[in-house]
């Protein structure tokens, strides 16, 4: 027997999805809260000194952090090739922006103090804003067209088709459902990052941190369950009526899929599933409860609770499908036909069985040797050194 039959590909292929689903959660929940303290900066710091205390508390780690993101991107070429190249060629634009934008933060966090100026760094601190914002409320953006399905073609070679110029795509990313997904995300990540200041910060920074914290996370909790509802009735679901079999070979056009009904019957097929949107409310109202509280640790937990919770739901509502078609339902992609081959799904299971406890260990490390408070003193003692 060749090693890699030893698991069947169907096993690898649910294997890699859960991955990448591990890997974008890991994503959000660790760069998640440095988009959402650049997010932030401008409201809760008030002086040179608060604002720089904010950006110290993720200038030492958000480079780390962003290795998952890094990791995501990898692992949808490698393992999912036709997700990456159509949702390129559909978000291109939209991608575009967020690389821009989160060029910004590197560019901020090197060049802010190195003038005395105040102009200078004030519009450094609106760049980090940028850098923040902008890839948070991107994101949630691209997850609600997903869930509304992306008007896309396959033809006969496989190859995605997409209909209007560049801008036309981008702008018909930008409609109301999508929007309000990208409000989930951005005020989500701006509860996070606000938590992540609870606990890495004192003072007038933390106090404006948990107020604004507070409202973002209230306004997460009630934009998602308007999500929700407008998911369950206004938005057409789809569902497989006839698929390649799953340890079949990877081509779209080979299942037949109806686009109608509801989303909502995931929940009914598979009830156990609402644990995820539960876990995801619990989470931002315990998150919001910390908050108001001036409680540290368990908020930042309960906030990474609610992030697991919300991303969960919107990739257990949609399996099998990962990217829809909304103008021809027939090549939309899903778990069972849009991979690499068997051998090397496999190769790449074995890579990351290898590499991800050596992340974990390397970043559970860091943040060991990092853990503490950033203070206004620190930083004017640091002046030289720190961001």
């Amino acid at each position: 027997m060749i090693l890699y039959e030893l698991i069947p590909l169907d096993v690898l292929r649910v294997i890699w999805w859960l991955l990448l689903g591990v890997l974008l959660i890991g994503f959000a929940l660790t760069d998640g809260f440095d988009m959402g303290v650049g997010a932030l900066l401008p409201f809760v710091g008030k002086s040179d000194s608060e604002r720089r205390v904010a950006i110290n508390t993720i200038g030492p780690v958000w480079e780390g952090n962003q290795v998952w993101f890094i990791l995501g991107g990898g692992a949808i070429f490698a393992a999912w090739p036709p997700l990456y190249a159509v949702s390129f060629s559909g978000f291109y634009l939209a991608m575009f922006l967020v690389l821009a934008a989160l060029i910004l933060r590197p560019v901020g966090f090197k060049y802010r103090s190195k003038r005395d100026s105040a102009a200078w760094r004030n519009g450094w601190d609106w760049a980090l804003f940028v850098g923040g914002a902008v890839p948070a409320l991107i994101f949630g953006v691209a997850v609600g067209n997903v869930l509304q399905g992306v008007p896309f073609e396959l033809n006969d070679m496989l190859m995605p088709l997409y209909p209007g110029n560049f801008i036309m795509k981008l702008l018909g990313l930008l409609n109301p459902y999508a929007l309000l997904a990208g409000v989930v995300s951005l005020s989500m990540l701006m509860m996070h990052g606000a938590a992540w200041l609870s606990v890495k910060t004192e003072g007038a920074v933390k106090v404006r941190a948990t107020e604004i914290g507070s409202v973002a996370g209230m306004v997460a909790f009630v934009a998602y369950i308007v999500a929700g509802i407008w998911l369950a009735f206004g938005i057409k679901g789809y569902h497989v009526t006839s698929v390649v079999p799953a340890n079949g070979p990877s081509n779209p056009l080979f299942s037949t899929v109806e686009h109608g009904g509801s989303w909502m019957q995931a929940y009914a097929d598979r009830p156990w599933i609402a644990i995820a949107p539960i876990l995801g409310l619990a989470g931002i109202a315990m998150a919001v409860r910390g908050l108001r509280a001036g409680r540290e640790v368990s908020t930042l937990l309960w906030s990474k609770l609610g992030i697991f919770g919300v991303i969960s739901s919107v990739g257990l509502t949609m399996f099998p499908f990962i990217l829809p078609s909304s103008k021809m339902p027939d090549a939309s992609l899903t778990v069972w036909d849009a991979s690499s081959s068997h051998q090397t799904l496999f190769i790449m299971l074995i890579a990351a069985l290898i590499f991800m406890p050596l992340i974990l260990a390397y970043t559970a490390w860091v943040y060991k040797v990092l853990w503490g408070k950033v203070t206004v003193a620190d930083v004017e003692r640091d002046s030289h050194t720190a961001y």
